[in-house]
């Protein structure tokens, strides 16, 4: 598929905003060692609240699951911002997007102790930037804007 430079610029523009996001919760859960997603699991509402409990009363398994998650945004929020494995930090975004959204849906008559930063129904801004990593994942720019490009031109030039 043929994408105008306008298009590639915007498509850049996005993955490195949606990145930037990402990059700066993962460091801010990083480097606060006090930080912990306890109180976020057990606010959860909806089908999967039971999961999410779970996961919050065994002390093993939440502290790899905190790690995991402060790792994991870090990771995924670097790749896209150098617009290096654009695909794979979009699929693994879009996992752990997924998994806040349905640890909070938006659903009328669900009750959550932490105030939200808006009003939503059914849409919220949990899903809006996992659908923009949809958008990443099936137009990926990096191959003319980030780390990616190089790569491919240093591959060219072996070639010749």
């Amino acid at each position: 598929m043929h994408l105008t430079k306008r298009t590639e610029y915007s498509l850049a523009l996005l993955r490195m905003t949606v990145g930037w996001h990402f990059l700066y919760e993962g460091l801010v859960k990083l480097t606060n060692p006090a930080w912990s997603s306890k109180a976020y699991l057990l606010d959860s509402g909806g089908w999967f609240s039971d999961f999410f409990f779970w996961i919050a009363h065994h002390a093993a398994l939440l502290k790899f699951v905190d790690q995991f998650n402060a790792l994991g945004l870090s990771l995924i929020g670097l790749f896209l911002v150098l617009g290096i494995f654009s695909r794979i930090a979009a699929v693994g975004g879009a996992f752990l997007l997924a998994l806040y959204y349905l640890s909070h849906p938006p659903f009328p008559g669900i009750e959550y102790f932490f105030p939200s930063d808006g009003s939503y129904f059914i849409v919220n801004k949990i899903l809006v930037e996992l659908m923009a990593l949809a958008v990443i994942y099936h137009l990926p720019a990096e191959n003319r804007i980030g780390l990616r490009r190089f790569v491919l031109l240093k591959k060219k030039d072996d070639a010749e």
